[in-house]
């Protein structure tokens, strides 16, 4: 069982405590004494169990609060419109002749961006040849068609013939790596 020490509850309780020292502090007779402390004493106990009541009311409404689930309620016609009511509690009506909604535009390729898994460097005689490879191209970048021809190379490796676009060729083009 958890007690939530509010303000509230603490300066009742200081309240109490104040008032018990007050009646105990008169003078009087030993038998007025202590009706008046069993009087405090029963006081205090109905305030403290009033707080403690108070408290765990509050507790319970939060509680239930924030385990109301919604519950969607049937739909009802009336007069070629559709009544539904939200979780709000609102009414809303809307026609029946519901709008589909637009389809998102396709996005826009940058025919401009080259497949970064074609790029490839290959060992020749004359040193190291940077371009992208023509067959890779051809399966994954649907513009191969428009890439400059002046581009095209054929370079002999050591472990054969390779046909491409030469990568420095294609940047001064304008053309760039894709991303990922």
């Amino acid at each position: 069982m958890r007690l939530a020490l509010s303000s509230r509850f603490l300066s009742t309780l200081a309240a109490t405590a104040l008032a018990l020292t007050a009646f105990t502090a008169a003078p009087a007779y030993a038998d007025d004494d202590r009706t008046a402390r069993a009087l405090a004493t029963i006081l205090g106990l109905a305030i403290v169990g009033k707080i403690i009541h108070d408290e765990r009311k509050d507790d319970k409404e939060k509680r239930k609060a924030r385990q109301q689930v919604y519950k969607p309620q049937a739909h009802t016609h009336r007069h070629g419109h559709l009544t539904h009511r939200h979780h709000d509690g609102q009414v809303r009506h809307s026609h029946r002749s519901h709008q589909p909604k637009p389809r998102p535009l396709p996005r826009r390729v940058d025919r401009k961006q080259l497949p970064k898994h074609c790029f490839r460097s290959y060992d020749t005689r004359q040193g190291t040849a940077y371009m992208f490879g023509r067959r890779c191209l051809e399966r994954s970048y649907q513009f191969v068609n428009r890439l400059p021809q002046a581009c095209a190379q054929r370079i002999r490796t050591y472990d054969g013939k390779r046909r491409g676009y030469n990568a420095r060729c294609l940047r001064r083009n304008g053309y760039s790596l894709a991303r990922g």
